[in-house]
């Protein structure tokens, strides 16, 4: 079931969001040639806890999963594409690697959502263009968003920066409804068709997350059971807000 945000909920995640963008650009800045992947999810735990805050994903499990998943953050290193464990076989951060963070922050009950990828030390042509064609669709959706317009609005946008760059646009994995849980409906792909799917509406709180890659858009579930890869091989990049729409238009919630 779609839900409505009140205004009070809306004010809370507003708060857990500047909170949860805060932790995003401390990972983002520590995300250096030599770091561990356990040593900024330690980071990622520290910060949530000291703001009195709980990672979300920390002993979440999603229906279907065989275990609870066992980090603060994922952190999805180069063929990656989401969901990566950074504490059960740590990985040292190497020049050109493309690293994306995503994380969720519990702030007084209500959830929000973010992702960012980086690029470790001097990025390739490649990887520069991966990561800005990514972080541009992501607004671009979030630019989609109208109150009375519909689902697919989001992903027509998505996809369509993604064909243009000539990136793999990930079709398995999609955005989500968020607040009360990690996972709410509707489910915001990042395909489709301008007019389609459930209609937009104020109060709705949304997580937009494109997902590119440099090559084909099939992934496959690692053996961890969390982690999702490119099935060619090929790397990736993933951004993701948190948003709320309002009357007169959509409010970025997990922004710096």
């Amino acid at each position: 079931m779609i839900t409505i945000k009140t205004p009070e909920e809306i004010k809370i995640l507003r708060e857990g969001g500047r909170r949860l963008a805060a932790i995003m650009q401390a990972l983002r800045n520590a995300a250096k040639i030599g770091v561990s992947t356990a040593d900024l999810d330690a980071l990622a735990e520290k910060m949530a806890r000291e703001g009195g805050d709980v990672p979300s994903l920390l002993g979440y499990r999603p229906k279907g999963a065989k275990r609870p998943y066992p980090a603060s953050v994922c952190i999805s290193v180069n063929d990656e594409v989401v969901h990566g464990i950074p504490n059960e076989h740590p990985k040292i951060l190497a020049n050109g690697d493309i690293v994306s963070f995503d994380m969720c922050l519990t702030h007084r009950g209500l959830i929000t959502d973010t992702a960012a990828t980086v690029v470790v030390g001097a990025a390739d042509a490649e990887a520069e263009k991966l990561v800005l064609a990514t972080e541009k669709a992501l607004f671009a959706g979030i630019k989609a968003v109208k109150g009375g317009g519909h689902i697919g609005d989001i992903g027509y946008a998505v996809e369509r920066v993604g064909q243009a760059a000539g990136f793999g646009v990930v079709e398995e994995l999609c955005g989500h409804g968020v607040g009360y849980k990690v996972h709410e409906d509707p489910y915001v792909p990042n395909f489709g068709r301008k007019g389609s799917g459930e209609k937009l509406k104020p109060g709705m709180v949304l997580a937009i997350e494109p997902m590119f890659t440099a090559g084909s858009k099939n992934v496959y579930l690692d053996d961890d059971g969390y982690t999702y890869k490119t099935a060619d091989g090929s790397r990736a990049a993933h951004f993701e807000h948190t948003i709320v729409i309002t009357a007169k238009g959509v409010e970025i919630l997990t922004e710096v």
